[in-house]
């Protein structure tokens, strides 16, 4: 019996199996061509909530940008506000105030702050931002000299014209005879009165090579007239005769290099350091034909005097100098010292008149030490004011190592007045005013010049 009965359970677990696994296939997934719309609904839900997640991330990644621009901003505007203060002086007002008023509270009277409390409040502060960049060029100033104080930028170029105006009257007067009593003499008087007027207009190129180095090219062009007024020796004439000579021409061609030493600042010197290269280019003393009917030397009948106006100087020459400019507000002092060495030229002729040469050897004029000194003034932030002085020592000129009769060391002296104008960011007006205070001078010197940009 009891075997019968387990045989039963056993026909019925096997039944039960056999209901519960048609059960169960039954509830099996739906073959691939007949989908479950649950299935699809969630993944439709993980799909938007991924592209709201993307949206999130760019708006996140927008007010990220937002907030670097702002900070950014915030900085530039914080170093303004300092240089503002630093400017009129309120950092030390409030170095002053701040000692008593944040220990005693807000209603304390603001009293000098103690030395020791100084470094205190200057470790609480924090830099915020990047502070402007410090202008590292010399001041501009209305240039009177030669030599420009502020380079060219890096890469730009600078086209200069300028016109230049001189005018020099020298007088001598020799006497030939004897004195009978004081005061009256017998004998023969050569009297001469030379003047001399002098245009050159020049084309000056400059370019900087980098922040602290330009070149620069200058070709002039020279226009020469000179009246020369004179009783002649030996002729016994009581009137006065007139000789005149003109000439124009290109002059002598120049290059210059200039370098900027160091960053100077306030009371602090800039130093810029330049060489000049001269050529001959321009028809030298040598080349132009001289009133003699034989050697000059032994001739008595002719002037002596040139027919036409040499335009340049006839030697090779080379000039080192530096140039300074110390910012003292609201003037600002500069300077140029020089040595201008010319080099010595061999086998030189005259022309004289009807075609004849006269040979003189070797020539060597004397070198040039040049010293000059001025201060300039902004009056407002387009015009400016300077003045200074500027001299020469000449050497002596020599012919085959001798001392050329009738030579001397020269002094040069002139007086500088200028000031500039600026029209814009690239156009720039100079004018320059010298005069002559030795006799060796130029009694009046004007110089226009209009540097252009580009």
């Amino acid at each position: 019996m009891k075997q019968k009965a387990c045989q039963a359970g056993r026909i019925a677990a096997c039944a039960g199996m056999i209901l519960l696994g048609g059960t169960v296939r039954a509830q099996d997934p739906p073959t691939p061509s007949d989908p479950d719309p649950l299935s699809a609904v969630i993944r439709k839900n993980l799909a938007d909530q991924a592209a709201q997640l993307d949206a999130l991330r760019s708006e996140l990644a927008r007010q990220d940008q937002q907030i670097a621009q702002l900070k950014r901003a915030l900085a530039a505007q914080e170093a303004d506000y300092r240089a503002l203060r630093h400017a009129v002086g309120a950092d030390v007002l409030d170095q002053q105030r701040a000692g008593n008023v944040a220990a005693a509270g807000r209603m304390a009277a603001a009293l000098p702050m103690p030395d020791d409390a100084a470094p205190v409040l200057q470790s609480q502060e924090r830099p915020v931002g990047k502070a402007p960049e410090r202008d590292q060029r010399p001041p501009e100033v209305a240039p009177i000299f030669d030599q420009p104080g502020v380079l060219t930028a890096r890469g730009k170029l600078v086209v200069e014209p300028s016109y230049q105006f001189a005018y020099s009257s020298n007088e001598r007067v020799a006497l030939i005879g004897y004195t009978v009593i004081p005061a009256v003499l017998i004998g023969l008087v050569d009297a001469r009165q030379v003047k001399t007027t002098t245009q050159t207009g020049a084309l000056a190129f400059r370019y900087g090579v980098n922040n602290r180095m330009e070149l620069e090219l200058r070709v002039p062009y020279v226009y020469g007239h000179t009246d020369t007024i004179s009783r002649e020796i030996f002729t016994g004439s009581a009137t006065d005769k007139v000789f005149t000579s003109h000439g124009h021409g290109i002059g002598d061609i120049e290059a210059t290099a200039r370098y900027q030493m160091n960053d100077g600042g306030a009371d602090r010197p800039y130093y810029i350091g330049w060489l000049r290269v001269k050529s001959r280019t321009g028809k030298d003393p040598f080349e132009v034909t001289t009133d003699c009917v034989s050697r000059c030397v032994q001739n008595t009948t002719g002037t002596g005097l040139p027919l036409e106006l040499p335009r340049g100087s006839g030697f090779y020459s080379v000039q080192p100098g530096l140039t300074w400019l110390f910012p003292s507000d609201p003037v600002v002092f500069f300077g140029n010292v020089s040595y201008l060495h010319n080099f010595p030229r061999s086998h030189v002729t005259r022309t004289v008149l009807a075609g004849g040469k006269e040979p003189l050897g070797t020539v060597k004029v004397g070198d040039i030490v040049d010293a000059s000194v001025g201060m300039g003034l902004a009056l407002n932030e387009k015009a400016s004011f300077s003045i200074g002085y500027d001299l020469s020592l000449v050497g002596l000129t020599r012919q085959n190592g001798q001392k050329v009769a009738g030579t001397a060391r020269s002094v040069l002296g002139t007086l500088l007045v200028g000031g500039s104008y600026r029209y814009d960011s690239k156009r720039t007006l100079n004018f320059t005013l010298g005069v002559g205070v030795t006799r060796d001078t130029p009694d009046a010197t004007v110089t226009v010049r209009v540097p252009m940009m580009y």
